[in-house]
């Protein structure tokens, strides 16, 4: 197995982490929250995602969600990055799509979709699909302004 396919294994268990996580944060009905099935996956997810300008195929094999007993979700997705730049390519390895306001490392990423991956140092970082960043955990300082920056 190359080091490039442990790296995207080891981004999958971190984003299945943040997952599983997600629950324990919002206030739920018992019992009403459902770990999405394959099956499930294959219908909400399209075989193709945009992001920065270009699209990448998701790896449905390796992607999961949370059906919320509200019925919003959140889905992830690695995608096939092959076709982008290695800058790009070293930050954006999975598809985040989250209906419901998200709290990471203390900061709340609101509902939306985007891409998002591990950078160097072990930080992980969540982008829009334009490559602006929205969330860098372990917490990095913003543009002074406050708002995203491009992912550099």
């Amino acid at each position: 197995m190359g080091l490039q396919a442990i790296w995207k294994l080891s981004a999958a268990g971190m984003l299945a982490l943040a997952m599983i996580a997600v629950p324990g944060t919002i206030q739920a009905q018992a019992g009403g929250d459902t770990v999405l099935k394959p099956a499930d996956m294959e219908k909400l997810l399209p075989a193709s995602v945009y992001y920065h300008g270009q699209s990448a195929t998701t790896q449905l094999r390796n992607s999961g969600g949370v059906k919320f007993a509200d019925g919003s979700y959140v889905l992830a997705a690695l995608v096939d990055t092959s076709g982008y730049s290695t800058a790009v390519a070293s930050k954006y390895q999975a598809y985040f799509i989250t209906e419901v306001t998200l709290k990471i490392g203390g900061e709340n990423l609101p509902t939306g979709v985007y891409g998002v991956g591990f950078i160097a140092n072990n930080k992980f970082v969540v982008c829009d699909v334009g490559g602006h960043v929205h969330l860098r955990w372990p917490r990095t300082r913003m543009r002074a302004s406050g708002g995203p920056c491009r992912c550099k």
